[in-house]
């Protein structure tokens, strides 16, 4: 890829077209097409490591987020509300306008030394992807990795980027001398449904075949299977192509979620909804209600079929490497954005 046509522009400190936050910053946009329409905003963040609110329904305490709004483009993300706080909305601009930490790797290597700090897990890709396709150009990963491998502190990822290959000298180096764990985001493998909700992201199979080489090369990798969609990719069929597919990549666990619709996000999806499947609307409003969650019995009945599946194609057990590969029999992958080839 080239980043040869660089348009850079410092706008004024009162140009209306740019948020407050970003008066001073650095803006640029990239003539290539996989950017196009897109906005870069260029910070230097005062920390880094930030700690999770008590109150959060998370497993951590701790994240590290280089990146804020996401070029993956998942109708349904729950990170949408966030880029509310920015001035900006939580539907086209959470997709286009990026805000990217450029001394995020300075800022950890500091931190993690801190006297104070206590080698706490970090939880990285938790909010927006660490690994979207802003992170083949701006490269902040490799100095994290780098910062938490030195400082043998322990860390997980997740993600649905394929770029996270690029790292795995360092992940594995990390591996060595810490706890080191990752996840690969896939809710469902139907072609159909990733080009309609995830048009930003790799196919769903590739993340799969991710995961594959990311458990071949040492690191730790299972699959959070996210978000399933009631009515859309949930039914009993449904669930099981998917989990049969996660079983032959070698994930070693599979973590399912029913889709939430948090602020900013239920109001995305359900204009998606409403112009994509109008018949659904009246079932998603009576299955949410006006609430973030569906409810339990439906979760618990998904997640019940969903783990009854994976113990029956045997997630999470001890394969030959040859055996954890996805079946040559199977159709190639569509082409998606491949990540990758921003190296």
């Amino acid at each position: 890829m080239r980043w040869d046509n660089l348009r850079l522009a410092t706008p004024g400190q009162d140009d209306p077209a740019v948020p407050l936050f970003a008066r001073g910053a650095v803006t640029r946009t990239f003539d290539t097409p996989e950017f196009k329409g897109m906005t870069f905003y260029e910070i230097r963040a005062r920390s880094i490591i930030n700690k999770v609110p008590g109150a959060s329904r998370v497993p951590f305490e701790y994240t590290i987020n280089p990146y804020r709004g996401c070029s993956h483009r998942c109708v349904y993300c729950f990170a949408r509300k966030t880029h509310e706080y920015l001035d900006m909305d939580a539907g086209a601009d959470f997709d286009s306008k990026i805000v990217v930490k450029v001394n995020a790797a300075e800022l950890a290597r500091k931190e993690l030394a801190a006297p104070r700090w206590g080698a706490h897990h970090i939880a990285m890709g938790t909010n927006v992807d660490c690994y979207q396709r802003a992170e083949g150009r701006y490269r902040l990963m490799r100095g994290i990795l780098a910062a938490l491998r030195d400082a043998a502190n322990p860390f997980s990822v997740l993600t649905k980027g394929t770029l996270i290959l690029r790292d795995l000298d360092l992940l594995t180096e990390a591996a060595e001398v810490t706890d080191v764990s990752t996840a690969i985001s896939a809710g469902f493998v139907d072609t159909a449904m990733w080009r309609a909700v995830e048009a930003g992201t790799p196919h769903p199979r590739r993340r799969l075949e991710t995961c594959a080489t990311l458990n071949d090369n040492g690191i730790a990798c299972g699959v959070l299977m996210a978000p399933i969609l009631p009515y859309l990719t949930d039914s009993p069929a449904q669930l099981e192509s998917t989990v049969k597919e996660i079983a032959a990549s070698g994930a070693t666990h599979i973590s399912p979620i029913v889709l939430h619709l948090r602020p900013g996000a239920r109001e995305w999806w359900m204009e998606w909804l409403s112009r994509e499947h109008p018949r659904l609307v009246p079932r998603y409003r009576e299955l949410y209600g006006r609430g973030s969650y569906a409810p339990k019995a439906y979760q618990t009945r998904v997640n019940g079929l969903v783990k009854e599946l994976a113990e029956r194609h045997g997630v999470g057990r001890a394969t030959p490497a040859a055996a954890r590969r996805v079946p040559p029999r199977r159709p190639p992958a569509p082409a998606g954005p491949e990540q990758l080839r921003l190296l």
